[in-house]
């Protein structure tokens, strides 16, 4: 017993000089390339196995014929294995390189296509990362370019919308001044009608900005959908009288929420009014709402005819109007976007889908916690 352990000892001490040895080599070599470290590695391995099989041979004292076979039976195995751990090194390097190859694609606004050989599990884990990674940044460049191309068509159309009643007050103003004008009164009403409109997309423009910059700073209070509802109707009805357009609310349950009433009035009003100008004479817009589990629903139906399919994606993005024969000039494709902007700010979702002869705008927020 007491030689075994005696032999376990040299064994023991043998081996761990070679392994301090080999851990002082890897830490110079840290920074090398995975081949020079398994090299390192497997030639650790063999001297460890080489220091202890001396130290034991010694303290048994062999003899020289003996020890001299040990040591080449140890040096062939440690050509061996640093001859495989070479080449298994450069295998793994090789596949590293081509997969270093194929991200550097996708960093230079390409896709990342994984090779198609054979690997590691970790560097099969890394390109299914990388992979992911790559679709990400597909739909970030995507959402980009599509929010320039919105910002480009904003700019365009706020700055056409602006010149037409700039130019018409101008005109106006010039034709009071040089005393020219028969009906003084009616060119002060439509001065004033234009200043409105001027002031009202303007209140468009303040609210996007504070929506884009989370700056919307929200008051929830407790109260029913159905005086809300109530009072957006009350608001739209003069207007859907001036186009021949009924109102209906019937469909409205007196479910309670927590939003900011202001906030959630304009929503309403920007779904009323959108429905109302793309609502044929004598058509009708229905408002209705509903309790589904914990969320609450609120919907406007237009007559409006239906949205394009490739087009209701794009419906609350920013300066989007549709097509020209359905959307009237005086809108500057604001409304949506700022409707979708507030109701995510209550942490909830806008939708629009096509039904039966038009579209239904809905609206879905986090139900008011029972008390």
């Amino acid at each position: 017993m007491r030689d075994m352990l005696l032999i376990a000892f040299y064994a023991l001490m043998g081996a761990a000089a070679a392994g301090i040895v080999g851990a002082l080599v890897l830490r110079v070599l840290r920074h090398r390339s995975v081949a020079v470290s398994l090299t390192v590695v497997a030639a650790v391995t063999v001297t460890a196995m080489l220091a202890g099989t001396l130290a034991v041979a010694q303290a048994m004292f062999l003899s020289p014929h003996d020890l001299t076979v040990v040591t080449m039976v140890v040096a062939m195995a440690a050509v061996v294995s640093l001859a495989t751990a070479l080449l298994l090194g450069r295998w793994v390097v090789a596949r590293s390189r081509e997969l270093a190859l194929a991200a550097r694609s996708f960093g230079d606004g390409g896709s990342f296509a994984a090779p198609g050989i054979p690997s590691t599990a970790e560097l099969e884990a890394l390109s299914r990362e990388l992979a992911a990674t790559s679709d990400r940044l597909a739909e970030s460049r995507e959402r980009e370019r599509a929010l320039e191309t919105s910002r480009r068509e904003l700019v365009a159309w706020i700055s056409h919308d602006l010149r037409t009643p700039l130019a018409g007050l101008r005109a106006m103003s010039e034709a009071l001044e040089d005393g020219v004008v028969q009906d003084p009164d009616r060119y002060f009403r439509q001065i004033r009608t234009e200043v409105d409109r001027l002031n009202s997309m303007v209140g468009d423009l303040f609210e996007l900005s504070r929506i884009h910059a989370g700056a919307l700073a929200l008051t929830p209070t407790r109260m029913s959908l159905y005086d809300l509802v109530g009072e957006a109707l009350a608001g739209a009805d003069p207007l859907a009288r001036e186009h021949g357009v009924r109102l209906v609310g019937d469909g409205v349950e007196p479910v309670p929420v927590e939003v900011d009433g202001k906030e959630m009035t304009r929503v309403l009003a920007n779904l009323l009014v959108n429905a109302i100008h793309r609502t044929p004479a004598d058509g009708t817009v229905a408002v209705a709402a509903e309790r589904r589990e914990d969320r609450v629903v609120v919907s406007v139906t237009d007559g409006c005819g239906g949205i394009p399919e490739e087009d209701l994606p794009r419906v609350f993005d920013t300066g989007w109007r549709g097509s020209q024969a359905r959307t009237p000039p005086a809108g500057a494709g604001l409304g949506l976007a700022i409707v979708r902007g507030i109701v995510e700010a209550h942490a909830g979702r806008a939708e629009v889908s096509n039904v039966s002869g038009g579209c239904r705008f809905e609206v879905s927020l986090p139900a008011a916690a029972p008390r």
